[in-house]
């Protein structure tokens, strides 16, 4: 198990502006929602990290399903 925090670059799903988000490690699978930095929409997150350590995020916009 991967323990501590990333930082994670990707592309809000509404203003399609770069972002940056906070990642922490420690638990393996998790979701949760957290604001654009540009446009204040909430982002909802599902993260999971593989086999060799690597996080896997998705997100997605408050009107879409997983």
């Amino acid at each position: 198990m991967v323990f501590g925090t990333q930082l994670h670059n990707m592309l809000c799903p509404y203003c399609g502006e770069p972002i940056q988000i906070l990642l922490d490690l420690s638990e393996a699978d998790q979701e949760f929602i957290e604001d654009c930095q540009v446009c204040c929409r909430p982002i909802q997150f599902s993260v999971s990290v593989d086999e060799a350590g690597e996080p896997q995020v998705r997100a997605i916009s408050e009107n879409d399903t997983w």
